[in-house]
């Protein structure tokens, strides 16, 4: 009789080599391993793999017992409520040890209990999910009778017996599943070939099916008709486009959705009515989350912990663990046939709601931390929230819901401006002032408003509090070419709106936004009327923030200057902002280095760009590299100044930060020459020549043809030299800024 009855494969296994190797090194160490994870995993096949290479260690066999025939879950002879026995799962086992029924007296169990008896056997129980209770009850007896015997289990969930050692097969990642689509490809299209042309759009596939192996295997059948980019272009559709059927498989295993029926029609159904309203959550969730979303109908809220634990454990909800606590996730592909079911359900509407109310919520909540010591942690907690914040706006937009809509952006705007996002800031702004101009009249539950009387006036407070937003990102984005008078527009329609604390706030982050841009004494009026509001107001924050922006405008009284980094610097610190604490250090910094104290410019510098990497904001931490480039130029370090610049423009074009990318790329030209690179110096300058006339007003210009014509005279080019410094110095003048007329005047000397 043969020592096993494993099937042998008719193809390798891939990228799962070292998994091999740990099962094993678990059979090693205890008699009961369950190798769990989502349907089309590949957990029979790691099972058969492992399996295969212990023939040797097990003198008595290795028997495979394929469970996935016993009462299936669409059985109709059976009905869905039956449950196969215990006994029933034991006579499968004895069949396949080759015992027939009438070669011993007595209960089945006791005829299995005495075939394996002092054997030293691997037996391997494929598919337990859906008879998991008759499994368990069955290999507890056989583990309490038989200490040779070692049991290696395959299911969507565990056994749950006493010294089950649980190993979770993951999808394939990265190189492991791309290896796998293109083998799969390559064997139903010969033309097929891996290469620069083919790899993103094969990794999108790998990427879009989850890792998962039967669904990439699925896939690659399709490469010959489709080829991959067609074949990616079409998977938002998945389930019609690989619904051709493998044929010898198991039928589970011969669609995607007969892979993912097979667990649907084991749940219960609060089961899966959780599951599905699941399905609305983007990139999961947190328990809160799935609580609020999830419940109602028949589930309780207080019912929601439990379903998901079980939902867990059947392998169909992934959980990780963050800071924050857990959190919840649906694959891909299981994610789009729950949103399937929902509709089904008559649900899908509803449920969305609720997803948009709760993190319409959130971030309303969220926003007042972001001014405190709380400040790291709800960043990162909303960092873990975007696709949900982003699924929330497009959905309330996408309904007409316009004062969601608007009461989203404002809680968000503060966040996005910390993490430099500002290019998704001016999208989310417009589409939710574009929602806000045509909206209707529908209210979208607690915190929204209706039109007319009381509701109107709320609802203009949102809507302008958007638009002063939308301008001042637009401004530090450095893409909007009328800042200052959009700036005015917006504050002017402020004028009749009764509204002091948001006036306020609304003149800082625009007069904050235009430091260095256009006017800058009209930026400095706008900061000091800000200033005084807050004052009158009692509002710290603000005070501090329009004394450090207040001090960044420049001029030649560093006193006053000082005084004013300094007070900012104290009602942050008491405060807990991190952020604000970092702009009054940069005015510090500033003026050290005007002043000559460069060990303190640079101290401050360092502390500054510390604060920054902690909290994750880049655009900041850009801005200290190059200000720390710059004190490496006065000191004379040219190769620790160029190494910092670069650092600072390769951060700042990361984030799409233009003023970034320019405050660099001028201090890499001013390496250069004074390294006497002038043709490298001229190439990072004149780009930014006319970037600056267009956006960036005097201020820039003025500089950047200072050192335009700088590099002229070096070159001994008195001409162009001249015309430089004269078009320079007209700029410097505009500007009212002492050091930018010296620089100028140093031109012309």
């Amino acid at each position: 009789r043969p020592r096993t009855n494993l099937p042998t494969p008719l193809t390798e296994l891939l990228g799962r080599q070292d998994a091999v190797h740990q099962v094993e090194a678990l059979l090693a160490a205890t008699r009961l391993v369950t190798l769990t994870g989502p349907g089309g995993v590949g957990k029979t096949r790691l099972a058969l793999e492992t399996a295969s290479r212990l023939t040797d260690t097990f003198p008595d066999g290795v028997r495979l017992v394929e469970l996935a025939a016993l009462s299936r879950p669409d059985d109709p002879a059976r009905g869905r409520e039956a449950k196969c026995t215990a006994a029933e799962l034991a006579e499968a086992v004895l069949a396949v040890l080759g015992i027939r029924e009438g070669a011993a007296a007595g209960p089945v169990a006791e005829r299995l209990v005495g075939a394996v008896r002092g054997k030293r056997l691997l037996l391997v129980l494929d598919n337990c999910e859906h008879v998991v209770e008759a499994a368990a009850e069955v290999t507890a007896e056989l583990l309490a009778a038989a200490p040779e015997l070692r049991v290696l289990v395959t299911s969507q969930e565990p056994l749950g017996l006493a010294g089950e050692a649980l190993w979770t097969v993951p999808p394939l990642e990265g190189a492991g599943a791309v290896a796998l689509f293109a083998a799969r490809a390559t064997a139903a299209d010969h033309t097929f070939v891996l290469d620069a042309d083919t790899t993103p759009a094969v990794a999108e596939i790998c990427r879009r099916l989850d890792g998962i192996p039967l669904a990439l295997e699925l896939a690659a059948t399709r490469v010959r008709a489709l080829g991959v980019r067609e074949l990616s272009a079409r998977l938002d559709d998945r389930f019609r486009l690989l619904a051709a059927g493998r044929r010898g498989a198991p039928p589970r295993q011969q669609t995607l959705r007969a892979m993912i029926d097979w667990s649907w029609e084991l749940l219960p159904g609060p089961e899966r009515t959780v599951l599905r309203r699941l399905a609305v959550q983007a990139d999961g969730c947190t328990l809160e989350a799935a609580e609020t979303v999830c419940a109602g109908g028949e589930v309780g809220r207080d019912e929601v912990p439990e379903l998901l634990a079980r939902l867990v454990d059947r392998s169909l909800v992934t959980v990780s663990r963050t800071p924050d606590g857990l959190r919840y996730r649906l694959l891909e592909t299981v994610a789009a046939y729950c949103l399937e079911r929902l509709r089904e359900a008559g649900e899908l509407d509803a449920v969305r709601r609720r997803h948009h109310r709760y993190y319409t919520e959130l971030a309303e909540g969220a926003a007042p931390l972001l001014y405190g010591p709380a400040q790291r942690e709800w960043l990162e907690r909303l960092d873990q929230e975007a696709a949900n914040l982003r699924a929330a706006l497009d959905g309330s937009v996408r309904e007409g819901a316009a004062d969601r809509a608007l009461r989203l952006v404002n809680a968000l705007a503060w966040y996005w401006f910390l993490r430099g996002r500002l290019a998704e800031a001016g999208r989310s702004l417009e589409a939710a002032l574009t929602a806000a101009a045509s909206r209707g009249t529908e209210a979208e539950g607690a915190g929204d408003v209706t039109s007319g009387g009381a509701g109107e006036v709320v609802f203009e407070g949102r809507r302008l509090r958007a638009a002063a937003w939308q301008v001042g990102m637009a401004s530090l984005a450095g893409g909007d070419a009328g800042p200052v008078a959009r700036a005015a527009a917006v504050l002017q329609q402020y004028e009749a709106y009764d509204d002091p604390g948001g006036r306020a706030r609304a003149q800082w982050f625009l007069g904050y936004a235009q430091v260095g841009l256009g006017d800058p004494v009209a930026a400095a009026e706008r900061l000091g009327r800000s200033l005084a509001a807050f004052r009158a107001l009692g509002d710290r924050w603000g005070t501090a923030a329009a004394l450090s922006s207040r001090a960044q405008t420049g001029g030649g009284d560093l006193l006053a200057r000082r005084r004013d980094a300094e007070e900012s610097a104290a009602l942050f610190g008491e405060l807990g902002d991190r952020w604000g604490q970092l702009q009054a250090a940069e005015v510090l910094g500033t003026i050290a280095e005007i002043t000559g104290d460069y060990a303190r410019a640079a101290r401050l510098h360092q502390d500054g760009l510390r604060i920054a990497e902690e909290l994750g904001l880049w655009i900041q931490a850009s801005y200290k590299l190059s200000g720390l480039g710059r004190i490496a130029l006065l000191t004379g370090d040219l190769t620790g100044a160029r190494d910092l610049h670069e650092r600072g423009l390769r951060l700042a074009g990361e984030q799409s930060h233009r003023r970034g990318e320019m405050f660099a790329e001028t201090g890499l030209a001013l390496g250069a020459r004074r390294e006497g690179r002038l043709d490298d110096a001229e190439a990072h300058l004149l780009p930014w020549l006319e970037w600056c006339r267009g956006r960036d007003g005097d201020p820039g210009t003025a500089f950047v043809l200072a050192e335009l014509g700088f590099v002229a005279e070096q070159r001994g080019d008195a001409a162009t030299a001249r015309r430089r410094h004269l078009e320079g110095f007209a700029a410097a003048r505009a500007t009212a800024d002492p050091r930018a007329v010296a620089l100028a005047l140093e031109g012309l000397a």
